[in-house]
């Protein structure tokens, strides 16, 4: 559970905050009148940028490592590169995947997609072999947009993979030369409902689920969090290392920036020691964040320097209440814009009034109810109806299904079906099951808790407990296993957690296994403690059991041995006093030289 979240929010903190709203009101009633658009209207994310391009032509619009691209020149790229797509056979309902780390080549290329109507297949370039193939079948992608950089993801696959062509940035940047500037036509004739991006989300199954991103729920996000959240003038620039294949990226820092004529700094990746550099290098007054980049930063030796940079809004979700005020007080942060989304929820957050410890307001219907801590659940009643929470109590978050917030849902029909809550409080209504536990604060406020379910959060990335278990499955010496998240004070999300049985006659080898998982998995899905165990409860989903596991943690006990992660050379070695405390400083598990310094997500 989250420590020192605050508990309610009242009447003296809003007479606080609604003065300081006043020069606001512009950006907050352009912000409403976002919200009386219909999914059937002709409105997209091509034809935002295309407007923005239009008003904004001279400013910069994306910066990198100093160099500045503008509105103009950025749109006429994205053109051509859209030419180029269509000349591939790419129309309007087709995929294009784009597997890049973060450049801006990536972003154009998905900003061409949607002006064309297709839809821009954001793939995660950590995937790798089956977990990839299996990515990219979902896609069905006309054309895939590779990165060189990310080749490696590629190669881990066992054949060609399945897509119509793959496109190299280098070849594409090569025919988009010689290609129209020109508008596509078609870009003016896409509707608010059709879809435009695909964003990866860890899967129940063990396989990540591709979440849909319509224009309508993308420009929704514009109007909430963009126009009356964040609030980005045109002098401003948000500086972005998230990756691009993350809506903190593709949906809150775009449509912050296209919202206010602003300038998106696209950084490669985070690197702890360089952070503050690239943010002094691209001139940024905001960022982006995910928590456990704040906590990193805040890690770091302190320096007569920390206040000196012109950041003056950071944007993002998971920044822990208990070093909310050490952060912006070390750093000079006068506003935190913390929002809580996901990227298949039908609603957003935002902290619009610059309150302390919250993910801020929510103007559209949700619920805040009791669940089942066995099942994850919402709890109903004996007239089978559910039951809310009252304020300053812990639930599950529940949004409403409406026409004004539709759940678009996943690529897998019975996936979606699985995250909808029929008939909750009357005969009929629908609400969306966002499986996380939220504070419910008052006076349309909540504040973020923890996550329920078969996924835990790590490194700002959902794992699959049931992916992990697969791979450790795979294992030659390895019977059965259980995955799960622990907490670690200190950190942000649930460090991964597993415990399993070995086959008859095998040892425990921490090296290999090490090795075996890094193959297979993601570096921040790899479990960091190893629980070796006689015996698993052997039910369908092993609820009961995780449950027991969990309360357990990281106690070393009579039963079990138990093996911490040292890193994909050290392997996993016996448990020491000191390794929690290790993880807690970002010490451990140790990396290779150059990743030591940088710290990916």
């Amino acid at each position: 559970m989250a420590v020192d979240a605050r508990q309610k929010i009242g009447v003296t903190d809003l007479a606080v905050a609604l003065p300081k709203m006043v020069t606001e009101v512009p950006s907050l009633l352009k912000g409403l009148a976002g919200f009386t658009r219909k999914p059937d209207h002709k409105a997209s994310i091509g034809q935002i940028f295309q407007d923005a391009a239009a008003k904004n032509s001279d400013r910069p619009f994306v910066r990198f490592e100093g160099e500045s691209i503008t509105y103009r020149d950025a749109n006429e790229l994205v053109n051509q590169y859209a030419a180029v797509f269509a000349d591939h056979g790419v129309k309007r309902g087709d995929v294009v995947g784009i597997l890049s780390k973060n450049r801006p080549e990536a972003l154009f290329a998905a900003l061409a997609a949607v002006k064309l109507g297709a839809t821009a297949g954001m793939l995660n370039y950590n995937q790798r072999g089956d977990v990839l193939e299996h990515s990219l079948g979902i896609l069905e992608a006309r054309v895939l947009v590779l990165d060189e950089n990310a080749q490696e993801a590629l190669d881990s696959l066992d054949g060609e993979p399945k897509v119509g062509a793959v496109l190299p940035l280098k070849k594409l940047a090569e025919l988009a030369a010689t290609a129209s500037t020109a508008n596509p036509k078609v870009t003016a004739e896409i509707q608010a409902k059709e879809k435009a991006f695909y964003i990866f989300t860890s899967g129940t199954t063990g396989m990540p689920k591709a979440s849909l991103m319509s224009h309508f729920r993308w420009l929704k996000s514009m109007s909430g969090l963009g126009n009356m959240g964040v609030r980005l003038r045109s002098n401003d620039v948000i500086y972005c290392c998230l990756p691009l294949y993350h809506n903190n990226a593709l949906t809150v820092t775009l449509s912050s920036v296209l919202a206010g004529g602003a300038t998106m700094a696209i950084g490669r990746q985070f690197s702890v020691s360089n952070f503050w550099d690239d943010v002094r290098v691209n001139k940024a007054t905001a960022f982006t964040y995910i928590g456990e980049l704040c906590r990193y930063l805040l890690t770091q030796p302190e320096k007569p320097s920390d206040r000196d940079n012109s950041v003056k809004l950071i944007v993002g979700n998971g920044l822990r209440p208990e070093i909310w005020e050490e952060f912006t007080e070390r750093f000079g942060i006068s506003r935190v814009a913390e929002f809580y989304g996901a990227s298949e929820c039908n609603i957003a957050f935002i902290n619009a009034l610059n309150m302390k410890k919250t993910a801020g307001i929510c103007p559209l219907p949700y619920a805040v109810v009791q669940y089942d801590e066995e099942s994850g659940k919402a709890k109903r009643g004996q007239d089978g109806k559910l039951r809310k929470v009252g304020n300053g109590e812990v639930g599950l978050l529940l949004s409403k299904i409406t026409d004004r917030a539709p759940f678009d849902g996943y690529s897998d029909d019975k996936a979606t079906e699985k995250k909808m809550v029929r008939d909750g409080f009357k005969d009929g209504d629908a609400w969306f099951d966002t499986g996380d536990l939220v504070r419910k604060q008052g006076f349309m406020h909540v504040a973020f808790v923890d996550r329920l379910g078969d996924t835990f959060r790590w490194k700002g990335e959902n794992v699959a407990t049931t992916q992990v278990e697969g791979a450790l499955g795979g294992h030659s010496s390895v019977d059965g296993a259980v995955v799960y998240g622990v907490d670690i004070e200190g950190t942000d999300g649930k460090a991964g957690m597993a415990a399993v049985t070995l086959r008859e006659g095998e040892t425990f080898d921490g090296k290999t296994m090490a090795e075996h998982l890094y193959d297979k998995l993601p570096t921040y899905a790899v479990p960091l403690f190893v629980r070796v165990v006689d015996s698993l409860e052997q039910t369908s989903t092993f609820k009961s059991q995780k449950v027991a596991l969990r309360k357990l943690g990281y106690e070393e006990d009579s039963d079990s041995d138990l093996y911490v992660l040292r890193g994909k050379s050290g392997g996993y070695e016996k448990a020491y006093d000191g390794y929690v405390a290790e993880v807690a400083a970002g010490k451990a598990p140790k990396l290779s030289t150059r990743k030591m310094r940088t710290c990916h997500y």
